[in-house]
């Protein structure tokens, strides 16, 4: 698997967060970019991720996992507060399904 995007240090791994941002800096110098460039990369890979999912296609990161939208049909929920059933109204959510190498990464 390349770790050029998806390195962290374990401190990252095991109980931190990476945000957008550490994401930009590491790819930056990892690579040798500039800030402003490695944003622009950042950018376009996530903005061709959700356009394409909003197309309905799923993406497959060899070693990382897939992304896909799953479909939920309409269902009798309850409200929190009162508890009253409600109707749920069919939507589409984004999925992750975390890949085998990253899997066995995370695992140790």
């Amino acid at each position: 698997m390349s770790h050029v995007l998806f390195s962290a240090s374990m401190t990252t791994i095991m109980g931190g967060s990476m945000n957008k941002s550490e994401l930009i800096e590491q790819l930056a110098v990892k690579k040798d970019l500039p800030i402003k460039r490695a944003e622009e990369l950042v950018n376009l890979i996530f903005s061709s991720m959700g356009e394409a999912m909003v197309q309905g296609e799923r993406i497959e990161i060899r070693g990382l996992g897939s992304f896909v939208i799953k479909e939920y049909g309409t269902y009798t929920g309850r409200n929190p507060k009162t508890g009253e059933p409600i109707k749920v109204s069919p939507k589409k959510l984004p999925f992750f399904k975390v890949g085998k190498e990253l899997k066995e990464m995370v695992l140790g």
